[in-house]
């Protein structure tokens, strides 16, 4: 459920893409839906997490600039960056207090070896990575139409399938590390 309200935003942008056809319009829809975001989850946990703060100014500095120079570059840029940022964390996150980032967010409800915690940490290293570059490659060989598709359901698909293939790998671990503490 929070994976689909955190692309409600650009499922707003979407909306009103292939309505209006005009990026620029749907990016002024994108700023305010994207403030609203912050306000509900600020209102329902009174706090908002780090990864969802950063991700949100970037989409109102790209969108804003977007807008202002009428040049669309910027926020098709913004998934890139964000991708990008997110498999340097993952990527350098063992250096700050030696576990990796993924370790850190599930850390408390699954118990690994570190060598199962890095594997999966640099997936998603790769991960983030190829969907920086995967972006680049739509906006730049792709019609802007095609582009706005992909950002909703290219992006939306490709990270449920990761999601699932991860939980098939951490589902094979868990089990393997009950059988071993069973006996």
């Amino acid at each position: 459920m929070k994976l689909l309200f955190d692309f409600l935003p650009i499922a707003i942008f979407f909306a009103v893409y292939h309505v209006s056809g005009d990026i620029i319009m749907a990016t002024m829809v994108l700023i305010p839906a994207t403030v609203a975001q912050l306000g509900i989850v600020w209102w329902r946990q009174r706090r908002i997490e780090k990864m969802l703060l950063i991700t949100s100014v970037i989409v109102i500095v790209s969108a804003t600039a977007t807008v202002v120079f009428h040049n669309p570059a910027f926020i098709q840029w913004k998934p890139t960056v964000i991708n990008a940022l997110f498999g340097v964390a993952f990527l350098l996150s063992p250096l700050f207090g030696g576990q990796t980032l993924v370790q850190r967010m599930m850390g408390k409800a699954v118990s690994l070896p570190a060598a199962v915690w890095r594997r999966l940490n640099l997936a998603w290293v790769l991960f983030f990575f190829a969907m920086a570059a995967l972006n680049v490659y739509v906006f730049s060989y792709y019609d802007e139409a095609t582009w706005v598709d992909f950002k909703l359901f290219g992006m939306l698909g490709l990270t449920l399938l990761f999601v699932v293939g991860q939980a098939l790998f951490l589902a094979r671990h868990l089990s393997q590390s009950q059988s071993k503490e069973g006996s």
